[in-house]
């Protein structure tokens, strides 16, 4: 009965029951989209680039990020993923070049030049990905031993690279608008709904799957239990990784000012296991696609360069782990800064209980980080490679994406993230959160920043 009146209470407060219904709306707006195919494209060739889709490990990661539409051949096939790819680069100057910087610390006007940059280089990808999308799809329907055979010109070349390109930029517009007007963060919620979307298909297909004389059928329901099972306990352990933190304690001096004390309270500073989030299999996937490509463009290796066009190989594997690894140590390095959180707990009169202030604190704090973020990387190494493991144990390809790697992380993070501004909106009205016991993290007072 506390659930159903949790809900009440969500309902209840206006602003909370707009901003759902927005969000909603909007993600119903999307859902539409996907289902829009573009101009010119007959169905034999939807069904062409699907059953190339469903057979190429690579193109499944690619649908799913996009909810389905890179298959269906939709104005929305590029989906966001454009937009995140430019805002990692974007994000990386940020943090080796002085301008960016610059309009880093100029607060509202730098984020907004930012965000600027930031499309107009969505754009430019968007030039490059739309060709090579289309030059995809006519290659796979010529090779599909059809009828029909299609011949794009040069006009339908621009006139589709601009539809796929104003589809990818409505998303964008979309996530914003559910930032400003929804729940969540939209451009992450988009993305989960995308990969959410997958699920009901690959959860069926498995069943089915598994029913007793089905062709291939092996270990029966009691497999499927068994594998409901283990995502689940896959899914706990994601939890665990997002929310994991090693507090620090922090003592802050007293000081009289007037007739108020202030200071004095004992806080703490939460370090992350995983304060990288999923931008270190981002970048490793991004690293492995090379040397896909160059063994598309010589014509299907064999031996060790065409074992990384299989993303369920064991060199394509064994060198993922190992890229995800430095990627997590080389990103928390410039990331999280101990001698900045240092610097800005001396200037606050705060210090670490037994460690002296200054130098010291930083070390101390990177030390602390150095051990933590080790085992934070080799589980999210293991995270990310779970699919290909899935995969070994029968699994069939749809449903052993949700067993790990970028989309079992990135719906933990994007539902723990919805939850916490809902439990906000409910706490900000005197209501219970959404849950009584062993609160979300993100709400306990006390921390220190």
């Amino acid at each position: 009965m506390s659930l159903v009146q949790t809900f009440k209470n969500i309902w209840t407060i206006e602003e909370l029951r707009k901003r759902i219904l927005v969000t909603l709306l909007l993600v119903l707006v999307y859902r539409l989209g996907c289902y829009v195919v573009l101009p010119g494209i007959s169905p034999s060739d939807i069904d062409a680039l699907a059953s190339f889709t469903n057979k190429s490990g690579l193109m499944q990661l690619l649908d799913m990020f996009s909810g389905g539409a890179f298959s269906q051949a939709s104005i929305f096939a590029l989906g966001i993923m454009p937009y995140i790819t430019a805002s990692i680069v974007v994000q990386l100057c940020g943090m080796i070049l002085p301008s960016f910087q610059k309009m880093q610390r100029e607060g509202e006007s730098g984020r907004q030049k930012l965000n600027q940059y930031t499309r107009y280089l969505t754009v430019l990808i968007l030039c490059m990905q739309a060709p090579a999308y289309l030059a995809n799809l006519q290659l796979t329907v010529n090779n599909a031993a059809n009828a029909h055979v299609m011949a794009l010109g040069l006009w339908t070349y621009i006139y589709l690279t601009i539809i796929l390109a104003a589809g990818s930029m409505f998303i964008m517009w979309l996530g914003e608008r559910i930032t400003d007007r929804g729940i969540g963060n939209g451009i992450s919620f988009i993305i989960l709904v995308g990969i959410i979307a997958r699920l009901p298909g690959a959860l069926f297909y498995e069943f089915t799957s598994r029913l007793p004389g089905t062709s291939g059928s092996q270990g029966g329901l009691v497999m499927f239990i068994v594998e409901i099972i283990l995502l689940f306990a896959v899914t706990v352990g994601a939890v665990l990784l997002v929310q994991g933190t090693r507090k620090v304690p922090v003592q802050y001096a007293k000081r009289i000012v007037g007739n108020r004390q202030y200071g004095g309270a004992r806080q703490y500073i939460p370090l992350k296991v995983n304060a990288a989030g999923v931008m270190p299999i981002i970048f490793a996937q991004a690293i492995m696609f090379i040397p896909m490509t160059i063994a598309g463009y010589r014509g299907g290796e064999t031996g060790f360069l065409h074992a990384f066009t299989d993303i369920n190989s064991f060199w394509y594997n064994i060198i993922f782990f190992i890229l995800i690894v430095a990627f997590t140590y080389f990103y928390t390095a410039i990331t999280v800064r101990p001698t900045d959180m240092a610097e800005n707990l001396k200037r606050n009169n705060g210090f670490i209980p037994g460690v002296k202030p200054g130098k010291k604190t930083a070390e101390y704090l990177d030390a602390i980080m150095s051990r933590i973020t080790l085992p934070g990387s080799l589980f999210l190494g293991i995270v990310a490679i779970l699919p290909a493991f899935a995969r070994f144990f029968g699994i069939s390809q749809n449903f052993a994406q949700f067993f790990g790697g970028t989309s079992l992380l990135i719906m933990v993070g994007v539902v723990l993230d919805t939850l916490q501004q809902v439990e906000s909106h409910l706490m900000m009205h005197h209501y219970d959160g959404l849950m009584k016991d062993g609160k979300i993290k993100g709400r306990t007072t006390g921390q220190a920043y």
